[in-house]
């Protein structure tokens, strides 16, 4: 395949460029390195959604039935006299959840860095298939849309929770939220899906069949692994998801009772039987829970390859590794019955469960010992892009712990659905995937945009965004335990949970101060596209092969033949050579061993 990709040559390159217009190059490009841009700036317009969202319901949590002048002016109706409904309050967390979940980090790191990396990485003029490529960012596009315009509904968006359990989402007359707007989320959805599904077979493709010649399966950087397994994950675990939603669609428009049984609504017995809403909970958790490493693995992908590369070190225990990225996979999909532990489950099933959940944090373990082992000693350039990666081992590891207890059925069942699950999977999903993105976009935004993010902002970004994720989801572990409730819009009604009302005050002061810090990440992002320093070709000295080719895109990637393989891609200080990075296209010298640890 890499000699046939080599016939391809660099005056038919230039040809097809030339015959481009504005359309063909930035709207319906199939040019992977455009449709990676295309995926990150839609996911970010969709997180700032998100972000606000977050934002409004810690608002309303933290000073319950206070009139305020902004749900006045953004949620009109949903907010008489500036006072938050409490229908309102549940559709801003489904959305929420929706959004930075799906739309937001499995579109801002899959999308956006499988699509970006895996041809320039693999040594591909781009990917298997760049037609299938722009149909999945176009479906994706979609399906944002119907997603947002579900908001302004008249009865109201989705209100079943990010997790939509029947009946609530299965019956269109039980809620406001549960008529046209849940209609609307189940079909953007489904087009989510199906671009995802488009995108994982594409990625899994062009991994196995265009890899440049000496690029093996043990030369290929941790970032491909991670998104190569990733896309398996996703084939894999996306068609159950579809299947559920299908189902619940036909529960809501044809009259089947896939999900319904003994249903009453103000005393009226509604005619469905036979079904059991614990089956959607069985299908939606058999995506949901390898839907949180559809999110983390390319995170720890993207964290291993700047640790390295900023440590000035190889990656300490490559082919570990990789056996934990694939432990990881297969454990991520036969641990899906820990969300449901107050189910009515059966006990022995719930030991089952734990013993599978707890043997995940073995390869998690693996991992996070080798990225410490990888900075120990090394010549750390404290850049950005490194500050993340460290910061996502923190959070990482401090999120995961609380796994363990969640993990457990005896412990998980005290904790259940109170803010010490929200701090939990904030923690280990949201807040350490949102660091691998930000780690992402801060080292490859010169291969991207070919200019520099300002250094001085990314330090300011950082920081306050660090002590703001902790300042919010710390203390959300202890009120948690003390047994205040999730999704409650106000917890005024309970005296026992009055002495927790000024711990959700500092709570969302951090929320909103980190929220605010965002525009800071914004205002570097869109203005060093135009105004950044021009990046020179290697600006951080990595040996991986996508800063072989030239700043300027050209559709193809490199001008002339594709570089050749001789080494892995972690050849960082070592000893025979003047420089300290070894790019992966430099032939071995006479006598030179190549590393693999």
């Amino acid at each position: 395949m890499s000699a046939h990709a080599d016939t391809h040559t660099h005056e038919d390159d230039q040809v097809h460029h030339h015959k481009e217009t504005f359309i063909t190059k930035y709207i319906f490009s199939q040019d992977h390195k455009m449709i990676a841009k295309q995926y990150l700036i839609t996911g970010t317009i969709m997180g700032i959604i998100g972000v606000l969202m977050s934002m409004m319901f810690r608002i309303q949590i933290a000073w319950p039935e206070e009139p305020n002048v902004l749900f006045e002016a953004l949620l009109g109706k949903w907010a008489p006299g500036g006072v938050m409904d409490a229908d309102v309050y549940l559709a801003l967390v489904t959305i929420h959840g929706t959004i930075m979940v799906f739309f937001v980090l499995t579109a801002g790191l899959s999308g956006t860095f499988s699509n970006l990396l895996i041809p320039l990485q693999i040594g591909a003029r781009d990917m298997a298939s760049g037609f299938l490529n722009m149909i999945s960012y176009w479906l994706f596009f979609l399906s944002s849309i119907i997603m947002v315009f579900s908001l302004f509904v008249e009865a109201g968006p989705a209100a079943a929770g990010w997790t939509i359990y029947p009946p609530l989402s299965a019956l269109p007359m039980a809620q406001g939220g549960s008529g046209m707007g849940m209609t609307l989320w189940l079909i953007s959805m489904a087009i989510f899906i199906a671009s995802s599904l488009m995108g994982s077979l594409n990625y899994i493709v062009t991994v196995i069949n265009m890899r440049t010649k000496g690029m093996s399966m043990t030369r290929l950087p941790l970032t491909i692994w991670a998104f190569f397994v990733t896309a398996i994950i996703g084939v894999v675990s996306f068609p159950v998801l579809l299947s559920a939603a299908l189902l619940l669609i036909m529960d809501r428009s044809f009259g089947t009772s896939f999900f319904l049984s003994d249903i009453f609504i103000q005393g009226e017995v509604l005619h469905y039987q036979g079904g059991s809403p614990v089956l959607f909970e069985h299908l939606f958790w058999f995506l949901g829970h390898p839907e949180v490493y559809i999110v983390i693995l390319p995170a720890m992908g993207i964290v291993s390859e700047i640790m390295a590369s900023n440590s000035r070190k190889p990656i300490f225990g490559y082919r570990a590794m990789i056996a934990s990225i694939l432990a990881i996979a297969f454990l991520s999909t036969i641990v899906w019955g820990h969300h449901m532990f107050v189910s009515g489950m059966n006990p022995f099933l719930g030991s089952v469960f734990t013993f599978t959940t707890l043997l995940i944090a073995i390869p998690s373990a693996v991992k996070a010992f080798n990225w410490i082992t990888t900075i120990w000693k090394g010549n750390i350039q404290m850049n950005p892009a490194m500050l993340f990666s460290i910061g996502f081992v923190s959070t990482f590891i401090s999120g995961g712990l609380t796994g363990i207890i969640l993990g457990d059925s005896a412990l998980d069942i005290n904790v259940h659905d109170t803010y010490f699950v929200v701090a939990h999977f904030h923690l280990v999903m949201g807040i350490s995937a949102l660091y691998g993105m930000f780690a992402g976009i801060y080292h490859w935004y010169p291969k991207m945009f070919g200019r520099m993010l300002n250094k001085n902002l990314g330090y300011i970004h950082f920081w306050i965004t660090a002590v703001c994720a902790y300042g919010v989801f710390f203390p959300m572990h202890f009120i948690g335990m003390a047994g205040l409730p999730r999704r409650y819009y106000s917890n005024s009604s309970f005296p026992l949970f009055d002495d927790l009302a000024n711990v959700n005050v500092v709570i969302t002061i951090f929320a909103l101060i980190g929220g605010i810090v965002q525009i800071v990440y914004l205002y570097n992002f869109f203005v060093s596209i135009f105004y950044g320093k021009k990046a020179v070709q290697n600006p951080w000295k990595s040996t991986t092969l996508e800063w072989t080719a030239p700043v300027k895109h050209i559709h193809g990637n490199w001008p002339g033949a594709i570089p050749h393989v001789y080494r892995w891609a972690y050849d960082y200080s070592k000893p025979g050579h003047d420089v300290d990075f070894v790019p992966q296209n430099i032939p071995l010298k006479e006598g030179e061993e190549e590393l693999q640890h």
